[in-house]
């Protein structure tokens, strides 16, 4: 089972992670820190789908990056080879397998608002409510609701611990839980520019939206 466009509403958030917060500070006052203080991030991660009855359908490796604002870059090694590359207002979608590219507006199209969050274009109280959903086993999590009507996603958890990103899951309009965990994690260190540069490889079908 390949990635479809609802995930990237996770994927796409995920760059906030920041070590730049305190333990004094509330669960929301570190969000918007992990906001403002990211301004770059490299990562492994490990990706878990999961269906309406909680049964995971599909686990995905491989390697992310950040760069602030609004580049980013998902290369998926297990189990398919895909690429997912955000610069410029738009994000390319490659599946090496099927050795086709689909090109979307960084918008609401791919992926609702959290996409506009990692951009800087919006704000986080002007678009999400914001809830504190307590602490379970040192991670304190929080829940997002997008306030716009027409997202595709129904809301999104975000686990903190001592003042690092711990955990995420988000919920879709299509039943499907998605499940991100990172390791490696490396902030506001320097990425080489032509990382978000993306060069269609010959012989692939272009689809341009």
């Amino acid at each position: 089972m390949k990635i479809h466009l609802p995930c990237l509403s996770l994927l796409v958030f995920l760059c906030l992670a920041s070590p730049l917060t305190h333990a004094t500070e509330s669960p929301i006052q570190q969000l918007k820190a992990f906001l403002a203080a990211t301004k770059s991030l490299t990562a492994d991660f490990k990706q878990v789908s999961l269906n309406e009855s909680g049964t995971p359908t599909q686990t995905s490796y491989g390697e992310f990056f950040l760069q602030r604002p609004g580049k980013f870059r998902w290369n998926y090694q297990k189990p398919y080879l895909q690429q997912i590359i955000a610069l410029s207002g738009k994000v390319w979608f490659y599946d090496q397998d099927l050795e086709q590219v689909t090109i979307k507006k960084l918008d609401e199209s791919v992926g609702s608002t959290p996409a506009l969050l990692l951009s800087g274009d919006i704000s986080l109280e002007n678009n999400y409510t914001v809830d504190e959903q307590g602490n379970d086993d040192g991670i304190t999590w929080l829940r997002l609701i997008p306030k716009n009507d027409q997202s595709s996603f129904k809301y999104l958890l975000i686990g903190l611990s001592n003042g690092e990103l711990s955990g995420m899951e988000l919920n879709d309009n299509f039943g499907q839980l998605t499940r991100i965990y990172f390791s490696n994690l490396k902030h506001n260190t320097p990425i080489k520019p032509d990382l978000f540069e993306f060069k269609t490889p010959a012989g692939a079908d272009v689809f341009s939206e």
